[in-house]
C-alpha cells in the first residue's frame, strides 16, 4: 500500500485540477437582461497627474518605469494632505490613487495630438484676431466651459475637480451623465446612425455592444467646441469603447478624427475607477456666479485705462499676469472694444 504525504496529495491535485487565479480573464458582471454591466458612479480622478499629451523624454514609452512610477505617487501622496492648502494647491488636486501611464494621448505612438491641418492654422489664427481672453469684448470672448454651458467632446477626460460620472443602463440604453456642467448624455442601443442633420455641443451619439465592449459612435457637433486647445469643425467625428476591466475600473477610450482639423486621427485613454464614499454633487455653476460679470468689468476699466496712456502719448502697462506671455498678441488693436 502506497502512503502519500499531506503534502503530496496537495501536489498531485494541484497537477490534476486546473486552479483559478489571477490569470483568469475577468469576466463583468451582468445586468438582468445580459449585457456587461457598467452602472454606478465613477471618475477620473485618479489620472489627474497623467499629462495629456506625452512629455518628450519618453518617447514613445506608455507606462512609467518603477523609479518613475514612485516619484509620481510620492508627489500625488504630497498633493493629497492639507500641508500644501497654505501654499495655494487644492487639496485632493490630483487622484486618490497614481497610474503608470506617460500621457493621455495613447495613438499616435509617440502619445502627442497631431499637427493641424492647414486650414485649421488659419481658423485658429483668425479666431485668436477675434477675441482677446485678457481684454474679452463680451462673454462670447470666453470659453463654453468657463460660461458653463458645455465641455463639449471628451467630456470624460479629468479637470481640476468634478469628475464623476454616472452611468445607467436599460436593455436599448445606456445614460451617461458628466457631473461638470450636469451634462447628460442618452445613447440609444439600437443601431441607428447618429443624424447629420442635427448639431449639439456633445453631439448625437448611438451604441452598440462588441463582446464586453460598449462603442459609442459620435458626431453631429458643433464648431464652437475645442479639443487640446483647438477648436474642431461639425465634421468632428468621434468613436469611444468603455470595457469594465476590473470591479473597481473601466477602462475607456476615445478615437478623435476631424480631417479638416487634424492631420491624422488620435485616441486617448483613461481609466474610470470606483472610490469609497465617492458623490456626484448638483453642480451649480450660474448660482451666485460673478465671475464673468467682473471679468468684463475688468477688461472695461483697463480699456480705460490703455486709453488715458495713449492720448497721453506715453506706453500702456503690461496686462498680462505671470505666465501669460505665450498668448499676448501682436497686434496693438488686438481686444479692443469693437
Amino acid at each position: 500500500m502506497i502512503r502519500l504525504s499531506a503534502y503530496a496529495i496537495v501536489f498531485l491535485l494541484a497537477t490534476l485540477v486546473p486552479m483559478s487565479g489571477a490569470s483568469d480573464p475577468y469576466k463583468a458582471p451582468r445586468t438582468p437582461w445580459g449585457h456587461p454591466d457598467l452602472q454606478g458612479i465613477w471618475t477620473t480622478d485618479d489620472a489627474r497627474s497623467v499629462p495629456l499629451q506625452r512629455p518628450a523624454e519618453f518617447g514613445e514609452r506608455r507606462f512609467l518605469t518603477d523609479q518613475e512610477y514612485a516619484e509620481r505617487k510620492r508627489r500625488d501622496d504630497e498633493t493629497r494632505g492639507d500641508v500644501k492648502v497654505a501654499a495655494g494647491t487644492f487639496v485632493g488636486e490630483v487622484g486618490t490613487r497614481t497610474h503608470r501611464q506617460t500621457s493621455l494621448v495613447i495613438e499616435p505612438a509617440n502619445g502627442r495630438v497631431p499637427a493641424r491641418t492647414p486650414a485649421a492654422e488659419q481658423r485658429t489664427a483668425m479666431l485668436a484676431k477675434a477675441s482677446n481672453p485678457l481684454l474679452p469684448s463680451s462673454w462670447e470672448d470666453r470659453s463654453l466651459f468657463e460660461r458653463c454651458i458645455s465641455r463639449g467632446p471628451l467630456a470624460s477626460l479629468p479637470t481640476l475637480y468634478g469628475n464623476g460620472l454616472r452611468i445607467v443602463q436599460g436593455p436599448n440604453v445606456v445614460a451617461i451623465s458628466h457631473e461638470m456642467i450636469h451634462e447628460a448624455r442618452i445613447i440609444s442601443l439600437d443601431s441607428r446612425a447618429p443624424s447629420s442633420a442635427l448639431h449639439s455641443y456633445m453631439g448625437y451619439s448611438s451604441g452598440r455592444w462588441e463582446g464586453d465592449t460598449l462603442v459609442i459612435e459620435t458626431s453631429g457637433f458643433t464648431n464652437k467646441t475645442a479639443l487640446a486647445g483647438t477648436r474642431h469643425t461639425d465634421k468632428l467625428h468621434v468613436v469611444e469603447r468603455l470595457t469594465r476591466t476590473a470591479n473597481d475600473t473601466i477602462t475607456y477610450e476615445a478615437t478623435v478624427d476631424d480631417p479638416d482639423t487634424w492631420v491624422s486621427a488620435w485616441k486617448v485613454s483613461v481609466p474610470l475607477t470606483t472610490q469609497a464614499g465617492y458623490e456626484v454633487f448638483p453642480y451649480e455653476c450660474h448660482e451666485g456666479n460673478n465671475a464673468l460679470r467682473n471679468m468684463l468689468s475688468a477688461a472695461r476699466a483697463e480699456e480705460k485705462v490703455i486709453d488715458e496712456y495713449v492720448k497721453k502719448g506715453l506706453t500702456p502697462p503690461p496686462l498680462a499676469r505671470p505666465g501669460d506671455a505665450d498668448i499676448l498678441p501682436a497686434d496693438p488693436s488686438f481686444g479692443r472694444r469693437r
